[in-house]
């Protein structure tokens, strides 16, 4: 059986390396990849760029897309997943500490699967990702993309 593989979109250092700890911790022991910012979730999604030579066939399981991003934001990476029949059923959660109202109703207008805001206190943020991690990779059931 296959990995599901995640792809976490963060440019925060801390909050990457807080997200990867949380995971590791919880025992979600799912290869991640880490984009640093929208245009490098676009290239790595799309196959080009430093990951050309990318497998197109195996997507990630879960994105878990920040909003605040340089390059390209998370929402202008969500429009672009949503748009393409190839990988437009990919699980795309939003995980930001953005809690506007504007960015929550747009986010769900694109298309995401789920809004979390991140929780400031550390025990409260393990917790989160827990439950990402069963929900998203244990019990939830995707579509085969084409």
């Amino acid at each position: 059986m296959e990995t599901k593989t995640i792809l976490l979109v963060e440019d925060n250092p801390d909050d990457e390396a807080l997200t990867l700890r949380a995971l590791k911790r919880n025992n979600i022991l799912n290869e991640v990849i880490v984009a640093h910012d929208g245009a490098e979730a676009l290239d790595y999604l799309f196959a080009r760029g430093i990951y050309s030579d990318r497998e197109t066939g195996r997507l990630p399981e879960l994105v878990l897309l920040d909003l605040k991003l340089p390059k390209v934001d998370g929402l202008e990476v969500l429009r672009r997943i949503r748009e393409d029949e190839r990988i437009k059923r990919l699980a795309v959660v939003i995980l930001t500490s953005s809690n506007e109202e504007r960015d929550i109703v747009a986010g769900y207008d694109l298309g995401a699967n789920s809004y979390i805001r991140k929780p400031v206190d550390f025990n409260q943020f393990m917790e989160a990702v827990r439950q990402l991690g069963v929900y998203w990779l244990a019990l939830n059931v995707s579509p085969v993309n084409p």
